[in-house]
């Protein structure tokens, strides 16, 4: 039976503590996702034709929308999450420890979202097993979408193991306040559990850490899917050896926003001021302004690229994106916000978590938008065009829109689920703030006689 501190209650209050707010979210969450769900329904039903995506051919239009660029846009968020996460566990940034387990858990639901995006374009979800698990050995060597399966689940398994090394600490030691019809799942989590672990369950997480970091430009976002677009040179939108840094770069930047979302959120329904300090969000938002600024950078390579005295096809598409109201929209986002980030160092007193917060949005739409973009523009404008008489368009259905609405509903039922059987703050994260408040307290004259 653990003692309940001051500290431990503030952690378990997302578990215990059930508002009508949480019902209406769950509510608001779960009509969307099955809105989603009843489109998908409905294009198994009739096929993927409902969608409008056209296949190559006197047709026109695109293979791929935004289920393809929507997929690389939470894959990115999953993949910037865990990187984010495992940095402040091997560089020691203890100031963004109450965050790093948001950060997992959004790894976890980002990599659901992307899963989900893949068996819905397969078409028929009976595909995930006659093309993928039984042909497993036969289709790794030449399908592009088995590499994605393969990398979504490598990272989903590392994601998991990392999250469950750190919750057995959490629940062996608040077990006596955690619900009761949830005890199989604690049980399973800490079974073998003993404080000699400890040690060596920090060596271990440490290793994973630096195992993904390493990882992180040669598996993740800056690796096996950006690679699968820029190794195509007759998609000259898509080939160069840009495309793996600024992957990387979209990557972080949408993580970090949707950290900054969620730290919000649980700050604002648990009260956890003193937890999610001021000092995190103006920390966060430092690191998305700089992410910001390669991700601007990046699209100014490939810009200056694509339009000075470039090839034919390179300057096709970088004519029909300079053209495009949504690019330029999404890059003129980017580009206040890093101007806002820019004038807050400046003048600290521009700061504010709500504008911190309208940041983490604008970032999140400009690089979904730039990523369905850069799916559908790279389809639209082939070297070989053999069709150009009857040049195709795309405009996303409505189910593939509902698809955008729905998986953001699904990742918070995962969020509002969770926080009702983990904490989804670390208790090493209060602890070391308790420890630090402790230690300013003493050196601080005003407390003394």
């Amino acid at each position: 039976m653990s003692t309940k501190t001051p500290q431990k209650a503030d952690i378990l209050r997302p578990i215990q503590n059930t508002s009508t707010k949480y019902f209406a979210l769950v509510a608001v969450a779960g009509l969307a996702f099955a809105l989603f769900l009843l489109g998908w329904f409905y294009q198994l039903y009739r096929g993927l034709v409902v969608t409008g995506l056209s296949d190559w051919g006197s047709g026109g239009g695109v293979t791929w929308g935004l289920y393809i660029g929507a997929f690389i846009w939470w894959v990115g968020i999953a993949h910037g999450g865990i990187i984010l996460s495992a940095a402040v566990r091997l560089l020691g940034m203890d100031r963004y420890m109450p965050v790093a387990r948001l950060a997992e858990l959004l790894t976890i639901a980002g990599l659901s979202a992307a899963g989900f995006y893949i068996v819905v374009h397969l078409g028929r979800p009976d595909r995930m097993v006659t093309s993928i698990i039984t042909h497993y050995h036969i289709t790794i060597h030449a399908s592009p979408l088995v590499w994605d399966v393969t990398v979504i689940t490598a990272y989903f398994v590392l994601t998991a193991t990392y999250l469950a090394l750190t919750l057995r600490y959490d629940i062996t030691r608040l077990r006596g306040e955690l619900p009761d019809h949830f005890g199989p799942i604690y049980k399973l989590l800490t079974v073998g559990y003993s404080e000699k672990e400890d040690e060596i369950v920090q060596r271990m997480v440490w290793w994973l850490a630096l195992a993904i970091i390493i990882m992180a430009p040669l598996l993740l976002h800056g690796g096996v899917i950006p690679w699968l677009f820029a190794l195509i040179p007759s998609m000259p939108g898509w080939f160069g050896a840009v495309q793996g840094p600024q992957f990387l770069t979209i990557a972080l930047t949408s993580a970090i926003s949707g950290v900054i979302l969620l730290s919000y959120a649980f700050r604002w329904a648990y009260d956890w001021d003193h937890i999610i300090t001021d000092d995190i969000f103006r920390g966060l938002t430092l690191w998305l302004g700089f992410f910001c600024l390669l991700f601007l950078w990046l699209q100014l390579q490939q810009m200056i690229t694509g339009s000075f005295v470039a090839p034919v096809d390179l300057t096709h598409v970088w004519e029909a994106n300079f053209s495009n109201a949504l690019y330029l929209f999404a890059i003129g986002l980017v580009a206040a916000v890093l101007a806002y980030i820019f004038a807050q160092t400046i003048r600290p007193s521009l700061f504010t978590k709500r504008r911190a917060v309208v940041c983490g949005i604008a970032v999140l739409t400009a690089t979904l938008t730039e990523k369905i973009l850069f799916v559908v523009d790279g389809l639209l404008h082939p070297t070989f065009d053999i069709y150009a008489a009857t040049p195709g368009t795309y405009f996303p259905s409505l189910i593939e829109i509902a698809s955008i609405i729905g998986t953001v509903g699904m990742v918070t039922l995962i969020f509002l689920t969770v926080a009702k059987v983990f904490p989804v703050v670390e208790l090493h994260a209060v602890e070391h703030l308790r420890e630090k408040q402790e230690r300013e307290r003493d050196h601080d004259p005003t407390t003394h006689d």
